[in-house]
């Protein structure tokens, strides 16, 4: 499996700072949030643009994916999520990322009916221009459906090969979903996997990788048994956990970590 970090952990910081921090710690990859209040996002042109992708293969890592914020079954407007939506694919296409991220976002009192088959026909209709751009568009396991089987009734409904699933090892075990139940609902949808550790439900303060009580072992175990080779990505909340530890200074132990994890289940 190849490894990853999100730019959520370090909030702010240029693409070369993230491209030396990459390099330094032996990651293959970097999913970059896409947020105007970062440097890579969907306003910036053409020559930007360029220039970031250029970085990137000059550094010798991975756009992994463009973590976007379309929210793709929430109430509303389908032409405006969808637009923001194909907005995400083409900076992905550009940089050569091969997934764009999305939540669910279905809001409260809205039905769990209702918001299947919102997300579903947004999801389908973006798809099309994913397939032009050769581009995934990834659910993300998160707030309205935050488990394999809640991504799995909207996945289920869109079928199409463009359109799957992002793991986040934290909503699903909020959830109340085992590692195995998670991957057997996801596993046919499966783009790539979030992984991170927090204190507790109630304290969800990122973590070095291992030192709280998430089932990270397990996750991998279940995905090197089942033989994916994809990517784990860890995403360390640190944008909106001030008091957290800077990330990079556990980027080194966060890598052997899960060395030792992939070793351990081989």
């Amino acid at each position: 499996m190849k490894l990853a970090f999100s730019t959520l952990g370090v909030p702010g910081l240029s693409v070369p700072e993230v491209l030396a921090l990459a390099s330094a710690h032996g990651y293959h990859g970097v999913e970059l949030r896409a947020h105007p209040e970062e440097p890579v996002h969907p306003g910036i042109g053409p020559d930007e643009r360029a220039a970031v992708a250029a970085a990137f293969r000059a550094a010798g890592v991975e756009v992994l994916g463009i973590a976007g914020y379309a929210r793709v079954a929430a109430p509303g407007d389908d032409a405006a999520v969808v637009e923001e939506v194909r907005t995400l694919i083409d900076l992905a296409a550009d940089l050569g990322a091969p997934y764009v991220r999305v939540f669910p976002g279905g809001a409260d009192g809205q039905s769990a009916a209702d918001a299947d088959a919102v997300a579903a026909r947004r999801l389908g209709t973006a798809a099309e221009h994913a397939a032009d751009r050769g581009v995934r568009i990834l659910l993300e396991t998160h707030d309205s459906h935050r488990t394999g089987a809640d991504a799995m009734r909207v996945l289920g409904l869109v079928g199409h090969r463009q359109v799957g699933a992002l793991w986040d090892v934290m909503h699903t075990w909020l959830g109340g979903e085992q590692p195995l139940e998670t991957y057997a609902a996801l596993s046919p949808y499966l783009g790539y996997v979030q992984v991170k550790d927090i204190a507790s439900a109630e304290d969800t303060t990122p973590l070095a990788l291992g030192a709280g009580v998430l089932p990270l072992a397990e996750c991998v175990e279940v995905l090197t048994r089942h033989g994916w080779d994809g990517w784990l990505c860890w995403e360390y909340e640190k944008r909106w956990y001030e008091a957290a530890q800077p990330l990079p200074e556990l980027l080194d132990d966060g890598r052997k970590h899960l060395g030792r994890l992939l070793n351990d289940s081989a």
